[in-house]
């Protein structure tokens, strides 16, 4: 009897791990309740973490061997030089290290400005307020607007989802380094949530783009291939018009001076000063796993071709609006050289498309699982990447891709679409009589 009743148990406990392995698998254990959760505690994790670590920076838990400071001291002091009638000495390194050590402390760390005179006109306005007050103002401000946009992607208003957009640990980074990927990220959503219905406004978005301008390098080709001409447009003159207002704000002086500080800006992201383990793109991977600069050039390029032959077919194929605007917000990342830890921000618009384009708020299947680890992965990657030697940023950055162009399939039709498991996933759950979760 003894005998019978044990291996009666042991089956029934080889079930459940196959049960929990399952769920696991398909995403199933996430549910609406369990996500509120978890962002919740990771929520508050990355609150206590974060002043520490703002504590630690100010010196004042041990004494500091030299000041530290933000990105957001380069916008700052740019925008003063600009205020003073010097705005072309945002892009000499001597000048603007001096007016970044004079609002911060001397002995900082230089924080170059390689920005194009259009985004003087916003540095210009924020340095007219305090340093402090600048940099609170513009923080908010810029994550009140990618919140709304978000959320409207999403179309929940629930506490839950403003818990987990504000749980994305690229959120923490954004705000740690002072920089302007909320601004970034609310544009091109904003742009891509208006570009069927209101195609001029959705136009202007993208132009705006140009203060950042590499992050605008598949715009172009999916207004065309789509025919969305009058978006087109617009996004094109509202280039010409903030270049123009630049000129005459700034001056034809401060172009030429930018154009030639852009000129040395690739022998400074080659040579490492910016940690590779922190970038985002296929460029950075290569790098941190000792490639030349020759190959992870090459390997640009070919990420690059790829994601624009993506973009190309899903706009061109006028697929559903989510699809077509995950596939150009991930595709970007892809596709642009220069992408760092805290451009993941468009990497969320991307997802905030795809949960959308389920229908009913949530990731089909293994996806949620996969996103979950994506979530955890992403609280530290520069210092996880640098520590192994693995590009953690740029999987992440290539990761969200494979799921938009795995959806994009579906969408074409080259695979079954639906949110269901991996053919090795429902068979386990067929063995364990559980009904996979579809999306």
């Amino acid at each position: 009897m003894l005998p019978v009743m044990a291996a009666e148990e042991n089956r029934a406990l080889s079930g459940a791990a196959r049960i929990g392995l399952s769920e696991w698998r398909s995403g199933a254990w996430l549910d609406r309740r369990m996500l509120r959760r978890c962002a919740a505690i990771l929520l508050a994790l990355e609150i206590v973490g974060f002043a520490f670590i703002v504590a630690g920076t100010h010196g004042w838990i041990v004494p500091l061997a030299k000041p530290c400071t933000t990105d957001f001291v380069s916008f700052y002091a740019a925008g003063r030089l600009a205020n003073a009638g010097t705005p072309q000495l945002a892009y000499n390194i001597a000048a603007h290290f001096a007016a970044e050590q004079s609002v911060t402390a001397p002995g900082i760390g230089y924080q170059f400005f390689y920005y194009p005179p259009v985004y003087l006109i916003l540095c210009a306005a924020l340095a007219r307020l305090p340093y402090l007050a600048a940099f609170v103002a513009f923080a908010a401000a810029t994550l009140l607007a990618y919140l709304a946009v978000a959320r409207h992607i999403l179309d929940d208003r629930s506490g839950t989802a403003l818990l987990v957009l504000l749980a994305f640990p690229e959120v923490f980074w954004t705000i740690g380094l002072g920089q302007n990927a909320f601004l970034t990220a609310a544009l091109f959503g904003a742009a891509t949530l208006l570009v069927d219905r209101r195609p001029l406004a959705a136009g202007l978005l993208f132009g705006a783009l140009c203060y950042k301008p590499h992050f605008g390098l598949l715009v172009p080709l999916a207004l065309a291939v789509s025919g969305r001409w009058r978006c087109f447009a617009a996004a094109g003159v509202t280039v010409a018009a903030l270049v123009f207002a630049s000129l005459l704000l700034f001056g034809a002086e401060t172009w030429r001076a930018y154009f030639a500080a852009i000129g040395a800006a690739p022998a400074m992201y080659q040579s490492g000063r910016i940690l590779f383990a922190g970038f985002a793109s296929p460029f950075g991977a290569i790098r941190l796993i000792g490639g030349g600069v020759t190959l992870a050039y090459a390997v640009q390029i070919a990420a690059s071709v790829a994601a624009a032959v993506l973009v190309g077919i899903v706009w061109r194929r006028n697929l559903s609006l989510p699809l077509r605007a995950a596939t150009l917000a991930a595709a970007t990342l892809v596709a642009v050289p220069l992408a760092l830890l805290y451009d993941l921000m468009l990497a969320a618009v991307a997802v905030a498309w795809l949960v959308r384009e389920t229908g009913d708020g949530a990731a089909p299947a293994w996806e949620k699982t996969v996103l979950a680890g994506l979530f955890v992965l992403l609280l530290d990657p520069r210092h996880l990447g640098a520590a192994w030697h693995l590009p953690v940023t740029a999987l992440a950055a290539f990761a969200v891709f494979a799921l938009v162009a795995r959806r994009a399939a579906a969408g074409l039709g080259w695979q079954p679409a639906g949110g269901g498991l991996p053919r090795h996933c429902a068979a386990e759950c067929a063995e364990s009589e559980i009904r996979p979760v579809s999306g």
